[in-house]
């Protein structure tokens, strides 16, 4: 049964609620650290509009909210997780269907974000890169985000991918048109063509599949997220709407693939 905190009752015995659950947050850090941490956990944030709609505010409200829930996911993967890379899924081709106004919000909500946070990334050694066609985005988004991949290009301590006008079609197609050229060109002959050199095409060519999808708000779907790299994905849903969702969840999430069996096809050897 699980503990319940009571904070009037725990302050009368002379203790402290909040450190007795920080304790206990160190203490699930810790074990999970110790039985391997996945080395990439991609996130699809999804959930802002419902979490506005519930407590009666604009979409946009929402939208400010899970970018303090992404604040507080990056931070406590860097400094507390040490996760070595996370990727959030932030803008998808499809997104550009959205009200005009919805839109240029988030874009602006996006390159605010990325300028209040750029010197932190620096000093936490968060290295950004972006999976996604920056040509459509605004130029002054386009700039922030060229500026901010090459401000962090040498930091190591988390890689931070950002999927930004990403679409998992439109990248594959785009890797394929990239092979063909190529081959048209002699530079390669087709039966040198494999899934090797496929991925290698793709936007995520310097970063390892991920081990790890996470949705939140309660839909079971990829929606054209990472399709190629989650071919071997463990996969976590959640009812939590990502505005609410923070290192409790993400610790859970991982506990959860911990007790996982991953064979990769294969079958386990009769003992």
């Amino acid at each position: 049964m699980p503990i319940r905190f009571v904070t009037g009752t725990l302050q009368g015995a002379g203790i402290n609620p909040c450190r007795g659950l920080k304790n206990r947050m160190a203490e699930s850090i810790e074990l999970i650290r110790e039985r391997g941490l996945p080395k990439h956990v991609a996130i699809i944030m999804d959930g802002n509009g419902r979490w506005a709609r519930q407590r009666g505010l604009p979409r946009t409200t929402g939208h400010q909210a899970g970018t303090q829930a992404a604040e507080r996911l990056i931070r406590f993967a860097c400094r507390d997780l040490r996760l070595p890379y996370l990727t959030l899924f932030a803008f998808s081709t499809e997104n550009w269907a959205r009200p005009k106004n919805e839109v240029d919000f988030i874009m602006d909500l996006l390159d605010t974000f990325i300028t209040e946070k750029l010197a932190e990334f620096e000093r936490e050694g968060v290295r950004v890169v972006v999976s996604g066609d920056l040509a459509p985005l605004p130029d002054k988004l386009r700039y922030r985000v060229e500026g901010a991949i090459e401000e962090t290009a040498e930091n190591s301590r988390l890689v931070l991918n950002i999927a930004l006008n990403y679409g998992s079609h439109e990248e594959i197609v785009r890797a394929c048109r990239q092979i063909a050229e190529r081959a048209l060109s002699t530079e390669i002959d087709p039966a040198e063509i494999d899934e090797q050199m496929l991925a290698s095409s793709l936007y995520t060519a310097e970063i390892p599949d991920p081990d790890l999808i996470i949705r939140t708000s309660g839909e079971m779907r990829l929606s054209n997220f990472l399709l190629w790299q989650a071919a071997y994905a463990e996969l976590y849903f959640t009812d939590t709407l990502w505005p609410d969702f923070g290192p409790e969840e993400l610790v859970r999430a991982i506990t959860e693939y911990q007790e996982r069996e991953r064979r990769f096809g294969a079958v386990k050897e009769e003992e």
